[in-house]
């Protein structure tokens, strides 16, 4: 034990996001019970990569009595995790049938007009994970692009006919998905002709990281894309907008 520099997570503050266990890759930080805990001390270098990924300002430096940093243990760990997540990578190195990208053509199904309660789906093409989906494809062109969270289809009842319709759409949980969506997103935006963008995200703190990648992205791409926020809340089926008709007025709502 030795008297050092190490972070310190405010448990009150802390919103679940768990941008901040991402962004340490000593592995010191894990989600336990949806709040960021420092649970391997000897992992903590003390560098703070993991305090700007903070979005409510919860971790700080303190100087207290701690293991010392073990970099052979940090890269034991390391090793470990990626022995095992390539163990677990299915075993399809030519792509998977889920995850080819499709446009799908709904005979019969205007998706220009709203349909009665029980209508088809009007998922507008496949795949719809931000991880799998291709930077380019032919449905991007001159489209309004949907980036919504996993969770919203689920409470929001009439998400294909008032979100989906019309839309090409890309789904992700900031929370569950491990990694950032910032750099793939930069790339579908900038490399394609999107006409539009819609972030549907969920009322709840941690779909804050959904918003911010996506936010980035835009600014990343130096294009200047008319784009809105619709959040959904938890427990009634409603939303409510925010319109941002170009690139730069988003700076007054971050």
């Amino acid at each position: 034990m030795m008297i050092r520099k190490i972070i310190k997570i405010n448990e009150e503050l802390c919103n679940g996001c768990g941008l901040c266990a991402q962004a340490c890759h000593e592995g010191a930080i894990e989600m336990i019970d949806g709040k960021a805990k420092l649970v391997h001390e000897h992992y903590c270098d003390g560098l703070g990569d993991c305090l700007p990924a903070c979005p409510a300002n919860a971790i700080t430096f303190e100087e207290r009595e701690a293991p010392a940093y073990d970099e052979a243990a940090v890269k034991a760990a390391q090793a470990e995790k990626a022995g095992k997540a390539e163990t677990e990578k299915p075993a399809l190195a030519c792509g998977c049938p889920g995850s080819m990208a499709k446009a799908i053509h709904r005979s019969g199904v205007a998706q220009t007009a709203p349909q009665p309660t029980g209508c088809p789906g009007l998922l507008s093409q496949w795949p719809v994970q931000i991880k799998l989906v291709p930077e380019q494809a032919p449905y991007y062109h001159n489209a309004n692009l949907l980036i919504a969270a996993d969770c919203t289809a689920y409470a929001y009842g009439n998400f294909h006919q008032d979100f989906i319709r019309n839309h090409i759409t890309l789904i992700g949980c900031p929370k569950l998905d491990e990694g950032d969506y910032t750099e793939k997103l930069t790339s579908i935006l900038a490399n394609n002709e999107i006409k539009s963008l819609t972030i549907a995200r969920m009322q709840v703190p941690c779909c804050g990281g959904l918003e911010r990648a996506a936010v980035q992205a835009l600014k990343n791409s130096g294009k200047m894309i008319p784009w809105q926020v619709r959040v959904i809340t938890t427990g009634m089926d409603r939303f409510w907008t925010v319109n941002f008709p170009l690139l730069l007025i988003k700076e007054s709502f971050l």
